[in-house]
């Protein structure tokens, strides 16, 4: 019988971690945990960002940004009866928030609750065929008013999905959350790595585990401004494109266990596409490719654009069901990632700025 995949117990405990925008706080004690003992200097911000840098002085200094939050509802009202309602925090899909299980984090310790709305059976024919609004939604955490409600959670409080990771088949695992607890991971797991290396890299490496990505790229922002890199390097999760009802003529061809894919467009810099490339060849590692006419949805976006302009790639994780409870990836995808990652900041030397 062949051995089974053991998923790397830094990444479970990412997933693990209930980190909406905002709320960080436990994949911030994850992080902290597994990659501050590698590190040569370890930060955190005010925006809750974690900065992690190896070898301080090397030339060039480049920047691995992964972000760390993920989506939440934020409880904004308590009704006479005790049921919570509440507004998203990042872009959820409304068709999927009912009928879900839930955990809010309180100062108390964490309860347990379930999205609901009205039963399909006291609805007429067009009310079915309507989506949901948010204030159509709402969390029963079984109290029976708004004293014993309030008594147990406060208005504030972030509530997430219940959808723990397990292995599906292989190394294909789902997961809440897999958006982006793997771009914090690789991002990490790449400085433990080079940091255990020898010789070490020539550049200063400088892992960031953003927050707030999913509002704006916030964390972003203020952490590429700090670090003040020649070079970045942002990891995401990015759409397969390898199941039912996904027209590859708008969304390009991507699959699962296909490899990174690496994008090309205005927010990458050419030199660093093809190093990227380069470094993948060398492993000889599978790897896809997207093209992005635009500014990426992604922390790239901002960091290309700090203080004089970083020098950007990025390179995405294949992901189905994003933004849904149980997203889909095959974490082979997620270690050659680290892999080419590793390789990258090795092959760079002093002066190397991708200037073009």
């Amino acid at each position: 019988m062949a051995k089974s995949y053991q998923a790397p117990r830094f990444l479970t405990e990412l997933l693990h971690a209930r980190s909406p925008s905002g709320y960080e706080f436990e994949a911030q004690a994850v992080f902290d945990r597994h990659v501050k003992p590698a590190a040569d200097a370890y930060a955190k911000d005010a925006l809750g960002n974690r900065i992690a840098t190896l070898h301080p002085r090397g030339d060039p200094v480049l920047m691995l940004a992964g972000h760390m939050d993920e989506l939440g509802l934020l409880i904004t009202y308590v009704n006479k009866d005790g049921f919570l309602y509440f507004d998203t925090i990042g872009g959820h899909d409304r068709t999927v928030i009912s009928g879900r299980r839930v955990v809010v984090r309180t100062a108390r310790g964490p309860v347990k609750g379930v999205t609901g709305k009205r039963a399909v059976h006291l609805m007429d024919e067009a009310d079915r065929k309507k989506v949901p609004e948010i204030h159509e939604i709402w969390i029963d955490i079984g109290a029976r008013s708004k004293k014993e409600a309030l008594a147990r959670v406060a208005i504030g409080d972030v509530a997430t999905y219940d959808h723990e990771f397990e292995l599906l088949h292989g190394t294909i695992g789902a997961s809440r959350a897999f958006d982006n607890k793997v771009g914090a991971y690789v991002v990490g797991e790449t400085l433990i790595r080079l940091a255990a290396a020898r010789p070490r890299p020539a550049a200063s490496v400088v892992a960031v585990a953003t927050a707030q990505e999913e509002i704006g790229v916030r964390g972003a922002t203020a952490s590429g401004y700090a670090v003040n890199p020649h070079l970045a390097l942002a990891v995401d999760v990015g759409h397969a494109t390898d199941h039912p009802d996904c027209d590859n003529r708008k969304y390009g061809e991507t699959k699962l266990g296909g490899g990174p894919i690496i994008c090309r467009g205005p927010n990458i810099n050419p030199v660093v596409y093809e190093w990227l490339i380069a470094a993948a060849d060398r492993l000889k590692i599978p790897y896809q490719l997207e093209a992005d006419p635009r500014p990426t949805g992604t922390d790239a976006r901002a960091i290309q654009t700090g203080r004089g302009g970083v020098a950007t790639g990025l390179v995405s994780v294949p992901l189905r069901y994003m933004h849904t409870p149980s997203e889909v990836v095959d974490l082979e995808d997620i270690e050659r990632t680290v892999q080419l990652f590793v390789a990258f900041a090795q092959a760079l030397r002093k002066g190397d700025y991708a200037h073009w």
